[in-house]
């Protein structure tokens, strides 16, 4: 994966903080600074440590998967990204959440970063041998996710529901991760 590829990954990632985000916004309906920044925080450090730890769980394991590791890659990404997209078109239901608590931003922050558990074993079937190799995604991706989180809940406050039903962020960020899995298993296969 090149600098470009880990700035459209991270992007994806963000997808999900950046819908929550917008929804708590909407629930918050006024500019709370406090309870904004520890949200982003908290997504973005979320998003940063999950890759870490599923890379972890399967770098010991690369050199029995070099012959299929790209295939691993294109389809943990493939099946992250069609998830995504279908989740985009499902109605939306109405939760009773409390945005502004910090076991809310929690819960939220973990339950929006599961999915780059399986980034993290793309990242160490794709060549990201050691953590030295990892500190410039891992950030990147924890920025991306805080900018995004921040951008979602102040357009949230701002434009309210209106917004959450034209955008569809879900829906970009499993065409995104669709395309990288394809990027990888087209470059692995062809040299592209």
């Amino acid at each position: 994966m090149n600098q470009l590829d880990i700035w459209f990954l991270a992007l994806a990632l963000a997808m999900d903080c950046f819908a929550v985000s917008i929804a708590s916004g909407i629930i918050v309906k006024k500019h709370i600074g406090k309870m904004i920044i520890r949200m982003a925080f908290l997504f973005g450090l979320f998003q940063a440590a999950m890759p870490l730890i599923g890379w972890f769980g399967v770098s010991t394991f690369t050199s029995y998967l070099e012959n299929i590791d790209h295939w691993i890659a294109f389809g943990l990404l493939t099946v992250l990204g069609g998830r995504m997209i279908r989740e985009s078109f499902l109605p939306e239901e109405e939760k009773k959440i409390k945005p502004r608590k910090l076991k809310t931003q929690v819960v939220l922050a973990i339950a929006t970063s599961i999915d780059a558990l399986a980034v993290g074993i793309s990242f160490a079937c794709t060549g990201f041998s050691n953590i030295k190799m990892l500190v410039c995604p891992l950030l990147i991706i924890g920025f991306v996710s805080f900018v995004m989180s921040i951008t979602g809940v102040l357009l949230g406050v701002r434009f309210g529901k209106p917004i959450a039903k034209k955008l569809k962020p879900e829906l970009l960020g499993g065409i995104i991760l669709i395309f990288i899995g394809i990027k990888v298993l087209l470059s692995h296969l062809y040299g592209l």
